[in-house]
């Protein structure tokens, strides 16, 4: 009899995780990960980009399971092409967000994420996408931002650093959104209550696996709350230190395929 796994769910954050900076993924990373699914674990994607811009991602991995996207507001059957879940952000409930952060550290450039599987990342005059890879669609005003139901809003600021427009985010919203840092450049609020953890909860639930068994890997500090939630979390060398903090290990950077080295160790074959 085969001896049991010790991780039976692989949960990886994308972007500075198990991408490398120009989007895409090593042959080597790509070959851990396909053993480990081989061995019997199962991997699941966990990232802040909405489902739309993770679909092609997907395709490329032949992943038609599941995934969590928008910081966990969505959990969507690559198969199937649906979500199994999602969450929305009330639209007035932002604008007043906005209002509040605004009202602390000056004008804000903002962009949303468009619920849904064909939902568009739509921006406002003077917001510069952080990953330039990723389609967007520029819109005349702030409130062209609302025209459908909202998964998250991105924010940027002219001067402050990411670090200090989150701190003061928080600070301004309170419980009316979740405030999360997930990337350079990317400042986000989405549902109260939604992180990660919640999407990852909700998806290795539908699988039947358990916290007990995943072992998390992650950069930014949107992955805080990952990582609380799994049995052990991996940061990458390029984390940030938020993120460092907690982890239970920290592998090499994302460009030198930190994600395939721990799980060699993992899952060394045969």
């Amino acid at each position: 009899m085969a001896a049991p796994l010790a991780y039976t769910l692989i949960a990886t954050d994308l972007d500075g995780t198990l991408l490398r900076g120009d989007d895409t993924l090593s042959d080597r990373s790509r070959a851990a990960l396909a053993r480990a699914v081989a061995a019997g674990a199962q991997h699941l994607v966990v990232t802040g980009r909405p489902a739309p811009r993770v679909r092609p991602l997907l395709d490329d991995l032949g992943a038609t399971g599941l995934a969590v996207c928008g910081q966990g507001a969505q959990v969507y059957d690559a198969g199937a092409d649906r979500l199994l879940f999602s969450a929305t952000l009330d639209r007035e409930l932002a604008e007043t967000a906005l209002g509040k952060i605004e009202a602390e550290v000056g004008q804000v450039c903002a962009a949303v994420d468009q619920d849904g599987v064909d939902g568009l990342t739509l921006i406002e005059p003077g917001y510069r996408m952080p990953h330039p890879t990723l389609p967007a669609v520029r819109v005349g005003r702030r409130e062209d931002l609302w025209r459908r139901p909202v998964s998250k809003v991105l924010l940027r600021h002219h001067a402050l650093s990411d670090d200090a427009l989150a701190a003061a985010a928080r600070g301004a919203v309170g419980s009316l959104a979740t405030v999360t840092m997930s990337g350079p450049g990317t400042v986000e609020l989405q549902p109260s209550g939604i992180t990660k953890a919640t999407g990852l909860a909700l998806a290795a639930e539908h699988l039947g696996l358990s916290r007990s068994g995943t072992v998390a890997f992650g950069d930014m500090p949107n992955d805080i709350p990952m990582f609380d939630w799994a049995a052990y979390g991996v940061a990458m060398a390029n984390a940030h230190p938020e993120l460092k903090a907690v982890a239970d290990e920290i592998t090499t950077s994302n460009e030198d395929d930190g994600i395939a080295v721990v799980l060699e160790r993992l899952f060394p074959g045969r």
